[in-house]
């Protein structure tokens, strides 16, 4: 008997397969991560010598400090990330009241100040100011005009009004946008939503997926939303699979992605010679797996190593649900997948119930279990067959597979890009 353990939450879900069964475990290429201790110094050259950019050094003068961070739903390790930045900007001149951390909730619901400390250190949040964006606060959203594609660009007025602008984050794959990093941050985590929605309607073109990057026509809107936007400076980690620093890079955010996704690519793409009947995903485990809503894209993900027909067994804690009220109540009532391709097309396209649109077209084409801590009827409710035990599901799927089936599991899906050989 074959005992295989994947990441849950904050914990692990375990399986076991029969005698003469087996899986192939997909793991991204094994990396050498940076020491936790040399972390701070590898931040510390990053921000002396800035891609495509001239020193922080020309910033002296700004009275206004803006750094976008990531809410709570993105693996970023802030309490390594932050202390050299502000200090760093402490030796400019620049004093604590200048310097407001945006929280760059994209459409999520904006983060209250009681969960802040879920995102940023105690002692920042004593020493700094910290807002959470809100996409529908129009008072505080300013318009800059259109992208080449069309896409109204509104984004968060105080931070677009600021002396210097310093997005922060992970660059890592994204299931539609390629990779996220560099200006993401700033052009979607901080944007309004009817830009948001407008950029998001690309996703349906068939270049808009993961590790695409050039000719992903979605993530270069963003890109040129960020030109408009005008952020000075990325700060972005690289990650391992296991969530460890493997890189740090400082600068313009073009020259960031550029030098990024090459070495992110390396780290998450693993080649991969067959396609399989069942395939066993997580996540990653917190914070990817907080919701639904973010969970999902280990289904894209496991989706590319699925034969047609397949079944994906995705497991997804997602204490917090679905994470999308206006997802969960655009699927309420809908008798099945293709209904809500239907009914997506008839409505136009809306950020939040596109979440049922991205589902719909991978459940169509394969069998799909969620293994999650949700109300099984709850995720009955979404369309989905619902499990809260992982070895319950895994046999589930096996009854309605062939004799000898080809299994494989992905322990970090949202982390591996699967490449066919």
């Amino acid at each position: 008997m074959a005992t295989y353990s994947v990441p849950y939450g904050h914990g692990e879900a375990t399986f076991h397969l029969s005698a003469g069964l087996s899986a192939d475990v997909i793991l991204p290429p094994v990396t050498t991560a940076l020491a936790r201790e040399s972390v701070p110094e590898k931040i510390r050259q990053a921000l002396a010598h800035p891609l495509g950019k001239q020193s922080l050094d020309g910033y002296r003068q700004a009275r206004t400090v803006a750094i976008a961070v990531n809410d709570k739903t993105r693996p970023v390790p802030y309490d390594l990330l932050l202390p050299p930045l502000l200090t760093r900007l402490e030796a400019l001149g620049i004093p604590d009241g200048a310097i407001t951390f945006y929280i760059a909730t994209g459409t999520h619901t904006p983060m209250p100040p009681e969960e802040f400390g879920r995102v940023l250190p105690q002692d920042i949040l004593a020493r700094y100011r910290v807002v959470s964006h809100d996409c529908d606060d129009a008072s505080n959203l300013v318009h800059l005009g259109a992208t080449r594609r069309g896409t109204d660009i509104w984004v968060n007025k105080a931070f677009y009004s600021s002396d210097l602008k310093i997005a922060t984050g992970n660059i890592e794959p994204h299931h539609f946008a390629g990779f996220s990093g560099g200006s993401k941050t700033t052009a979607i985590g901080l944007g309004g939503r009817a830009t948001i929605t407008r950029n998001h309607i690309m996703l349906e073109d068939p270049h808009a997926m993961i590790g695409y990057y050039e000719d992903n026509p979605l993530r270069q809107d963003i890109e040129d939303m960020g030109d408009q936007v005008a952020t000075d400076f990325a700060l972005n980690f690289i990650l391992s699979g296991e969530h460890e620093v493997a890189d740090v890079l400082f600068g313009a955010p073009r020259e960031v992605m550029q030098a990024g996704i090459p070495i992110a690519r390396k780290i998450c793409q693993t080649p991969v010679d067959q396609k399989y009947d069942l395939v066993i995903a997580s996540a990653g485990g917190h914070p990817k797996d907080i919701n639904l809503y973010q969970a999902q894209k280990a289904m894209t993900h496991a989706s590319l190593v699925a034969r047609p027909g397949a079944t994906l067994v995705i497991a997804a804690a997602c204490p917090e649900g679905t994470g999308s009220a206006s997802y969960e109540a655009y699927v309420q009532g809908v008798p099945s997948h293709q209904a809500i391709l239907e009914k997506f097309k008839r409505d136009g396209f809306r950020v939040g119930p596109h979440k049922s649109f991205q589902i719909a077209l991978i459940a169509l084409r394969f069998g799909l279990i969620l293994v999650s801590d949700m109300e099984m009827e709850r995720v009955r409710h979404l369309l989905l067959t619902p499990e809260n035990d992982l070895q319950r599901a895994v046999d589930m799927a096996l009854k309605g597979l062939p004799p000898a089936p080809k299994i494989a599991v992905l322990p970090h899906a949202t982390s591996t890009i699967a490449i066919p050989v």
